[in-house]
């Protein structure tokens, strides 16, 4: 790196480079790559002076200096480390600057000769006087640069420079501001997307896991980051060994495996393993890429009233040419045809209308829903049938003891005791269960037994005395250990069974001991969501499970679902999905589970929780928060607003420009005045358009 030192003293020393060298993302990695280097304080980077303050100490300047004199063109065009560093932040003038910059300027020319004003306004306009005609050149003769360039060449070319400057002014005047609305318009959603709140699990000092959000994470934190989980930020691995996918910055198809010492980039997954990352960079530094590309997403997949008005919007500058042609032909009056031409419908309508959306997905985001695409927005509000999966989505994933049965004159508590001593060894979620019920009860389980035993997708097995434990599904207890089922067992499992609860077997020597009963509860706010969505006028709602029948029945009655399908597989939930389109309706599929990710994909949209697996949220069109379901109501509400401020604010620019052109015509309103009305009907409509949507 080519330097000269400016200025030294003891500790620091300013050097300049050539700022026209280096990308904000180069800058970034040369304050990455010096500021690790041992005895180097700080490094501080002005890109608008091209100058580099170095801090450093126990170490000479020469030293400091080496550093930055290691740094090659090989580093500088390296994709992977320019990829690993966040872009360094360079200071953009404010608005006030470039409009008073503008204004002096324009007013400045006036004061000068004709033959020099001439001149200067000539190469003003050349730059879209050439954008008129290259869109002629590529066939779209019917566009807003067309427009603008034939007023302003007519103007200039008829001797009027009074206009032609005048128009050209309004015209730069309105660009800014519709570059700064805009700009705000994606400023404000990404703060927003930056706002989430996401939970990680961080390693304190003395080993112990505490939650923090991911919004609070520091360099040099040590997060734990386990299968199916999504790394939070850039960082190095200090212990553990996992496989990652890294599809999502590198473009990897496969997993690469990650141990110590190895680098990880933020919002890559952990598809198997577990590790722990030192934090390198974080907070918005590791996520602002992806919000970006979800922000570029969002363009691409624009809302239906979005793509109609700015088919609209071009469909009206014809018109514009052929009123001015008319009054021309009809009046002979110059001004009145201009007039004309320097209004239109465009500008406004393919500036309000994404603003809309961007405005629609930054309130959502405020709320904690996370839409990727204003297009899914707009669908939302039109959805007829709304899929649900149960577990996790309409119930809460976390499984607890319902009931404790005793059989043969037993005790209930010694039977939660001796089941909870067998289930604590293993982290099933029923296992879970039943440890926290007998935790609950305040019930001591000392270790008694011998080995325990795991059983693959049956149970546990051990001893006590020298009399056989078995715990677990009631094929390995009947079918396996052959242990016989009583009258008096089979009457409370009948009465269980009516309830769609779960049932864990606990069997003493080779009598059936007792029944554990567990429950998915209900989420609390599963029942209020779907009343609200019928109440929105959802006709259709289904749920859809791989649990058994009288499970599936339970639930969906007490989630007030009248249709449901119970016992279906992954490759099921597609085909049911796919049934529901072909019969002509608009479906979302609610779901959180790597098996529900083939769903989601297939339906018109695809709805994860805010606690959803990976796979599922990649997957996904919409991210809800993690209190779940209560916030499908508000989204829906989004939508319908979205689609009436648009269409509100297109009746809004075709009554407003159309009065100008007509102010025009009737000599009402001079042709610049036309001009700076329409450009500010434009800014006051875009303005409007960033307002809360909900």
């Amino acid at each position: 790196m080519n330097f000269k030192i400016a200025h030294s003293l003891p500790g620091r020393v300013r050097i300049r480079y050539d700022r026209h060298l280096f990308s904000p993302r180069q800058l970034g990695l040369i304050k990455n790559l010096t500021e690790t280097q041992e005895g180097i304080s700080s490094v501080e980077i002005n890109p608008v002076s091209g100058s580099i303050l170095i801090h450093y100490k126990d170490i000479s300047e020469e030293q400091a200096l080496s550093f930055f004199r290691a740094l090659d063109k090989k580093q500088f065009e390296n994709q992977e480390l320019l990829n690993a560093v966040s872009m360094l932040d360079i200071p953009q003038p404010t608005l006030f600057s470039i409009l008073a910059g503008r204004v002096i300027s324009h007013y400045l020319k006036k004061l000068l000769p004709f033959p020099l004003r001439k001149t200067i306004q000539l190469i003003n306009i050349t730059p879209r006087l050439y954008q008129g005609a290259k869109c002629v050149m590529k066939g779209k003769i019917f566009c807003a640069d067309v427009l603008d360039a034939t007023a302003l060449g007519f103007s200039f070319f008829s001797g009027d420079i009074n206009t032609a400057g005048s128009v050209s002014f309004l015209l730069g005047i309105g660009e800014v501001l519709e570059e700064y609305i805009k700009r705000k318009s994606y400023d404000n959603l990404a703060y927003s997307l930056l706002n989430t709140e996401e939970v990680v699990n961080v390693l304190t000092d003395d080993g112990q896991e505490i939650q923090v959000h991911t919004k609070n994470l520091k360099q040099g934190d040590k997060v734990v980051c386990r299968i199916g989980g999504v790394i939070p930020a850039d960082g190095t691995v200090v212990s553990g060994l996992a496989m990652v996918n890294q599809a999502s910055m590198t473009g990897e198809g496969l997993a690469v495996e990650k141990k110590e010492g190895s680098g990880v980039f933020a919002s890559t997954i952990i598809e198997d393993g577990e590790i722990v990352v030192s934090v390198k960079s974080a907070g918005k530094e590791t996520r602002i890429n992806q919000i970006v590309s979800l922000i570029d997403n969002s363009q691409a997949l624009k809302a239906a009233s979005q793509v109609n008005a700015e088919r609209i919007a071009n469909h009206l500058v014809k018109y514009n040419f052929l009123l001015a042609a008319g009054t021309y032909l009809a009046t002979g009056n110059f001004s009145k045809a201009m007039s004309t031409l320097l209004v239109d419908y465009s500008c406004a309508m393919k500036l309000s209308a994404p603003i809309c959306v961007l405005s629609a997905m930054r309130d959502s985001a405020e709320n904690g829903i996370i839409v990727k695409g204003g297009k899914f927005l707009e669908l939302i509000s039109q959805v007829d049938t709304f899929v649900f999966d149960k577990t996790g989505t309409l119930t809460e994933a976390a499984p607890k003891v319902s009931k404790v049965i005793a059989l043969g004159g037993r005790n209930e508590t010694e039977v939660l005791r001796m089941a909870a001593c067998l289930e604590e060894h293993f982290p099933h979620s029923l296992a879970r269960a039943v440890v926290v019920e007998a935790k609950k009860r305040n019930l001591v389980h000392e270790e008694e037994h011998t080995k325990v035993e795991y059983v693959l997708a049956h149970g546990i097995a051990s001893s006590v005395n020298g009399k056989k434990l078995r715990i677990g599904s009631a094929h390995f207890i009947f079918d396996d250990e052959k242990i016989p089922l009583t009258d008096e067992a089979k009457y409370h499992i009948e009465q269980l069974g009516e309830t769609g609860d779960s049932i864990l077997y606990f069997s003493e020597g080779d009598e059936l001991a007792g029944l554990i009963a567990i429950k998915d509860f209900i989420r609390q706010d599963s029942v209020e969501a779907i009343k609200m969505l019928k109440a929105a006028g959802v006709k259709n709602i289904v749920m859809i499970t791989g649990d058994g029948e009288k499970t599936a029945r339970a639930v969906a009655q007490q989630a007030g679902i009248t249709e449901y399908y119970s016992q279906t597989l992954p490759d099921q939930k597609v085909a049911y999905i796919q049934k529901f389109k072909s019969e002509g309706r608009i479906v979302a599929m609610v779901g959180d589970g790597i098996n529900d990710a083939p769903a989601l994909s297939t339906a018109d949209i695809g709805i994860a929780m805010g606690k959803a697996s990976s796979i599922a949220g990649q997957t996904a069109d919409i991210m809800l928060p993690d209190d779940g379901l209560s916030s499908l109501p508000k989204l829906i509400k989004i939508g319908k607003n979205l689609k009436k401020r648009i269409k509100t604010n297109n009746d809004a620019i075709i009554g407003i420009n159309s009065m100008l052109i007509l102010g025009g015509l009737t000599n009402v309103i001079s042709p610049s005045l036309a001009a700076l009305l329409h450009n500010a009907s434009t800014v006051a409509i875009s303005m409007s358009a960033m307002r809360k949507i909900d």
